[in-house]
Formats: structure tokens, C-alpha cells, sequence
């Protein structure tokens, strides 16, 4: 869930890269060699190169971010309010899942709402998608449910399938498979049998 609100927040930082790249092709252009000290400052640009490296700190969570990245946070909230309201959104749906059970759904309706209020249409499609999926949510708020080990496991298959590269039929793979993460542990002929401690 948090996966689809930072690219859409992604989606919405590119948008207003190119409105400043767009901004800045109307500019006027400087000519060859360096400026000159009387030239036009092209805020356009400035603007645009900023944003493209606004990236980072708009993905971080607040807690993890750098001086520099606040700063950049501090500058877009300045000069950007949409891409900082979509910002805004993002953490507001991290909130949601750091809280969960009952509390975490109160703070869905919430988050639904704004969202479907904010005019940024990513954002405003993300809360239709989150609503469609609200019963899975909902679960995953009561129960405390994750997706983490089905994509750990796919995550080892998909190693075992670079392994097993070469091999004649996907039979290997299978065996590879139940052997690296099935619960199975045949015995090996010619080895003493000691108990082993499951992992």
C-alpha cells in the first residue's frame, strides 16, 4: 500500500519537474561562453534542477532524512505545495499502517477521504484502488497480516532459479526448491543421523 502511494507521489514529482522544465524552455537562453555578470537569472531552470533532485527526500521516511534532505523538504513545501501536499499523503498512509487495528482504520477513512478531496489525480485513483481492496486492508489491520514471507520466498525461488540455470527439465528446480525451503530434511546415505535443530 505504501509501495502505491510513493509512486504515485513519484508520478506526481515528475509532473511537476516537467511543468518547471516547460517553465524553463520559455526562459531566455544565454549564449555561448559564460554569462555575464548583467545577465537574466533563468529561475525556471533553477527550479527544475532542484525538483529532479528532490527525489530522494521525498521517498525517505522523515525520521531517516539528512539535513540537506529537510532543507530540500522545507524548499518544496515553499515553493511546491501540490508535490508537498502529495507528500503529505504518502506519510499519511505510512501513519496508517504504524498504527493499525481499529485506530489504524478510523485513520483510513480519514486518509480516504482526503485523498479523494486533494485534486491530485494520482492520488485521488490510489484512494478509488484502496477502496476497491478495503476489505484485504482491513484484515491486514486487524490481524497484523504481511506479504513479507511470501516475498522472502519468492525472493529464494527466484535465486534457486538462477542456479538451476542449465539444467535439463525444471524437475531440479523443484527439487532444489522443496529442499532449500520445504520442511523436508531426507536422510543423506552414508551420514550419521544426529537431531537437528530446526532453523
Amino acid at each position: 500500500m505504501v509501495a502505491w502511494a510513493t509512486e504515485a507521489l513519484d508520478v506526481e514529482r515528475r509532473r511537476a519537474w516537467n511543468d518547471a522544465r516547460a517553465l524553463a524552455r520559455t526562459e531566455p537562453t544565454w549564449g555561448r561562453g559564460r554569462p555575464g555578470k548583467d545577465t537574466a537569472p533563468r529561475p525556471g531552470r533553477e527550479h527544475a534542477r532542484k525538483l529532479k533532485g528532490a527525489r530522494y527526500a521525498l521517498w525517505k521516511n522523515p525520521e531517516d532524512l539528512t539535513e540537506r534532505q529537510n532543507a530540500k523538504l522545507a524548499w518544496i513545501a515553499k515553493t511546491d505545495t501540490r508535490l508537498y501536499r502529495a507528500y503529505l499523503l504518502k506519510e499519511g498512509l505510512r501513519h496508517v499502517f504504524s498504527v493499525k487495528g481499529e485506530e489504524g482504520k478510523q485513520a483510513l477513512d480519514k486518509w480516504t477521504s482526503w485523498a479523494r478531496r486533494c485534486r491530485i489525480p494520482v492520488f485521488v485513483e490510489l484512494a478509488g484502488r484502496i477502496v476497491r481492496h478495503r476489505v484485504a486492508i482491513d484484515a491486514t489491520l486487524d490481524h497484523g497480516l504481511s506479504q513479507g514471507l511470501i516475498e522472502s520466498t519468492n525472493t529464494k525461488i527466484r535465486l534457486l532459479t538462477r542456479i538451476a540455470f542449465g539444467f535439463r527439465s525444471p524437475d531440479a528446480l523443484i527439487a532444489l526448491a522443496m529442499l532449500a525451503l520445504g520442511g523436508h530434511r531426507p536422510a543423506l546415505p552414508g551420514r550419521i543421523n544426529h537431531p537437528r535443530i530446526s532453523q
